[in-house]
Parts: structure tokens; C-alpha cells; sequence
């Protein structure tokens, strides 16, 4: 079995982009920004420190899997899975609000 040479983070889907357009600072409507503080409550009390770390870095900071894995000293394939149970989190807390 060959191995990567890269690594590709294209693959986030639905979670992501749902999660990206409420924490971005596009639309400034009160249910956004009230959704928006809701979610940075979910993500400093029911995350670990290690998703909540890497959200921040990825969505924030907006840092490719790579770089962090390079911060954390993991491979990008840990920290997308960190991000991934991250995102289920976070997806569900929006389904639940939304």
C-alpha cells in the first residue's frame, strides 16, 4: 500500500460550512450574532481543551490541518480527526438550535 505524500483538507462538507458561516463576521443580524455567542459558549464548556485548541487555530486563526499537526507534533490526519469529532459537536448544538 502506497502513502500520501500530501494531505488535503478539502473534505470538511456541510459541518464546516455551516459552522464557518455563523462564527464569520459576515452578516451582522441579532439571530446570528446571538447563534454565533451560543456557539462560543458550546465551545468553551463542552469541548475538550485539545478541540477547543484546534477549533480556535482552524476557524480563528484560520490554520490549515497541516500547520497545526506541525504546533501539536501529530500527523494532519490526528488533528482533522480532533476537528472531525469537534464538528459533531458543534453540528449537533446547531441542529438542536436551528
Amino acid at each position: 500500500m502506497s502513502r500520501r505524500k500530501s494531505y488535503s483538507d478539502n473534505t470538511a462538507g456541510e459541518a464546516d460550512r455551516n459552522i464557518r458561516a455563523i462564527l464569520g463576521n459576515d452578516s451582522e443580524e441579532y439571530y446570528v450574532s446571538r447563534i454565533r455567542h451560543l456557539l462560543m459558549n458550546v465551545i468553551d464548556n463542552e469541548l475538550t481543551e485539545k478541540q477547543r485548541n484546534i477549533v480556535m487555530l482552524y476557524y480563528f486563526k484560520d490554520m490549515d490541518t497541516v500547520r497545526i499537526s506541525r504546533i501539536y507534533g501529530v500527523t494532519p490526519q490526528a488533528v482533522s480527526a480532533v476537528l472531525s469529532r469537534a464538528r459533531l459537536k458543534l453540528q449537533s448544538f446547531i441542529k438542536y438550535i436551528l
